[in-house]
């Protein structure tokens, strides 16, 4: 038996006024996911407990199969891991958004959480700067992808409160600067940062092609490293993730999977979805298990694009699932699941805890649609009266096909 997950981070959404109070997902032309709604299983799932942050770290981790309420120790511990860089006892770890602030009105704006999708390139020479000027001590500097990277606070505290980013864009930023034990060396390394940023020549090159520069970072997602039990240990299965985001690597690291790089991945709208989709066919020809995530949806959400959110979607129902189902067929007896991690609403361009709509297809039909659904969507997902309170124990359904 084969076994796939397949993830549109951030396709859940709520209805829109523009799209005949449809959802992204209900005006999206996605033939694959409907033929397999058809087919399959759909339902709601909860994949943020109460009392947690909807974000892609909590969310992703119950879809792995782990509760976020016993292993989960914040998002760039996961980060780490993704990027070889081992965490000490005592080390905190913290995400390090290069982003773009703007001056209003004597305060400071979160302009872009992403500095304009920074290059890779760009961002790995004001990294190296950061770890040449700030780093070797108590704090460490780690490149990663576009705006995305990682701080490393040896024997540092973890007691704190931050905001993320992209729950920012376009507030002052003066309230949810970092609060708690340590907040203040944090504030006084960011606005050290600013200083070094504000004349770099990356960033001078930028203002002269009218790009946003990377003229600040911005931390959060702090933690320890946690611990967890791999998927061979909890189902006795192997595995890869196929993702470009660090966070989706690295659980997938310690969940004991095969990372796969595939080239043209960039995390965003023009990512290389049938590259993705080829790489996990091949990946299961020696594996049992394979989790295929896709950021393209989330990042347009993000940008409160509604026309590029609804292309991300019908790329991935294109090229991801339906290369995936094309090929499936040839490797024998599979499972697919298909789902978000959580909604990311265009309008309000950030993620919410509300359920997502899933699908679970066996080929042997052990999971029995529920009704006559017109598509894949969260209007007739809802409509299913099928509802997993626990998000963590979906991937059981999905391995044992139970529940």
């Amino acid at each position: 038996m084969k076994y796939i997950v397949l993830l549109g981070d951030g396709m859940a959404d709520e209805p829109i006024a523009e799209l005949e109070d449809r959802t992204p997902l209900e005006a999206a032309r996605t033939p694959n996911m409907d033929s397999l709604a058809l087919k399959g299983q759909m339902g709601m799932v909860e994949t943020v407990p109460a009392g947690f942050h909807a974000g892609s770290d909590v969310a992703n981790l119950s879809v792995f199969g782990y509760d976020p309420s016993s292993c989960y120790s914040g998002r760039s511990p996961l980060e780490a891991a993704s990027m070889g860089v081992d965490l000490g006892p005592e080390d905190v770890a913290f995400r390090l958004n290069l982003v773009y602030l703007v001056p209003h009105y004597g305060k400071l704006y979160m302009g872009d959480f992403s500095a304009g999708h920074i290059s890779t390139a760009e961002a790995r020479e004001l990294i190296a700067s950061l770890e040449e000027e700030f780093g070797g001590g108590e704090f460490r500097f780690y490149p990663g992808v576009s705006y995305r990277h990682l701080m490393v606070w040896k024997g540092g505290k973890d007691k704190l409160n931050f905001t993320p980013p992209h729950d920012l864009t376009m507030q002052s930023i003066e309230e949810h600067l970092p609060k708690g034990e340590g907040a203040k060396e944090l504030i006084h390394l960011m606005n050290s940062a600013q200083l070094l940023l504000y004349n770099h020549p990356v960033n001078a090159r930028r203002e002269k092609e009218d790009q946003p520069t990377a003229n600040s970072i911005w931390l959060w997602g702090h933690g320890r490293a946690p611990r967890m039990e791999t998927m061979r240990e909890k189902f006795g299965i192997s595995g890869a993730v196929i993702s470009a985001v660090d966070l989706i690597k690295g659980i997938g690291i310690y969940a004991g999977l095969d990372v796969i790089k595939v080239p043209g991945a960039t995390g965003y709208i023009d990512t290389n979805y049938r590259g993705k989709a080829e790489a996990a066919l091949e990946a299961l020809k020696t594996r049992d298990f394979v989790y295929l995530h896709v950021e393209a949806p989330d990042e347009a959400a993000h940008a409160g694009n509604l026309e590029q959110k609804i292309q991300a979607i019908e790329s991935f129902d294109e090229l991801v699932v339906g290369t995936v189902l094309r090929g499936l067929p040839e490797l024998g007896e599979y499972r697919v699941l298909v789902l978000p991690d959580h909604p990311t609403p265009v309008r309000k361009m950030t993620h919410t805890p509300d359920p997502v709509p899933f699908i679970l297809f066996d080929s042997g039909r052990k999971f029995p649609p529920a009704g006559h659904p017109s598509g894949y969507n969260e209007r007739e997902a809802r409509a299913s009266g099928i509802y997993i309170e626990k998000g963590h124990e979906m991937m059981a359904r999905l391995i044992k096909a139970c529940g």
